[in-house]
């Protein structure tokens, strides 16, 4: 390097290291908030939860009319049971089946995602396997993650309402 380059970087350094704290022009986004570790996994969902948990989706939809697909994943993401209502539209057969997968993937909702673009945290997108909506959420059972539902059809709370509502009637 030369002298002036070396000079100049060292003056720059100077000026950086004496100026008052808190002065520079720069500044992000606060740290998300800490939050309690996600549970553990454990031994896949079986297929004759899948199913039930996809029979008390499917009666929670029909309830509202709602047209609607139906997913359970294993904790690798795997698919386990899937179910559609006659009539739901096509791209939903995917989108449950990726909400899912997401959820069981990260072990959380599928809706932290939408949560973590809304308060500037659009990094998050590039992860794979993402989806930011809400109607993917984790199975748990004896404090590990053993799945999880995936539902989509409706609007993103919607699908959500009816993810919750099936985990709620199934145990």
């Amino acid at each position: 390097m030369s002298g002036a380059l070396i000079s100049g970087v060292a003056a720059t350094l100077a000026v950086a290291a004496t100026a008052p704290a808190g002065s520079a022009t720069m500044t992000s986004a606060p740290p998300p908030a800490a939050t309690a570790p996600a549970p553990g996994y454990g031994a896949p969902v079986t297929l004759e939860r899948a199913r039930r948990l996809i029979a008390a989706a499917q009666a929670e939809a029909s309830k509202h009319d709602f047209l609607m697909a139906f997913a359970v994943v294993e904790p690798s993401g795997a698919l386990v049971a899937f179910e559609r209502m006659d009539g739901v539209q096509y791209g939903s057969l995917e989108v449950a089946q990726a909400k899912a997968r997401a959820a069981a993937l990260y072990r959380r909702p599928s809706k932290a995602w939408a949560d973590a673009i809304a308060a500037g945290r659009a990094g998050v997108v590039t992860f794979p396997n993402v989806v930011a909506a809400e109607g993917g959420i984790p199975i748990v059972a004896d404090g590990k993650i053993v799945g999880a539902i995936g539902v989509s059809g409706g609007t993103s709370e919607q699908d959500g309402a009816v993810a919750m509502a099936a985990l709620a009637a199934t145990p």
